[in-house]
């Protein structure tokens, strides 16, 4: 089941020693933003989760669904200036 908050995404990644270990591009509304830096990430039960910053520079939480293969955008926000 889907999660009405989530849209799904297209999402370029590296895939190395396993599938889909880091996203290197997104693509949003036909936009392609280059993944500049993986901020964090975490695994669940049946998803991956990565924060990630973009070339536009904002802080993007996407999900990958395993068993599924499909990108999830869950929120966005406007990166804060660091000091």
């Amino acid at each position: 089941m889907m999660d009405p908050e989530a849209t799904e995404i297209e999402v370029m990644a590296y895939s190395g020693y396993r599938a889909n270990e880091r996203p290197l591009y997104l693509v949003i509304d036909g936009r392609r933003l280059e993944v500049k830096d993986v901020l964090d990430r975490w695994y669940g039960q049946a998803h991956d989760y990565f924060k990630v910053l973009a070339g536009d520079d904002r802080i993007y939480l996407i999900r990958w669904y395993r068993s599924r293969d499909i990108w999830s955008l869950m929120h966005v926000r406007e990166r804060t200036a660091i000091p």
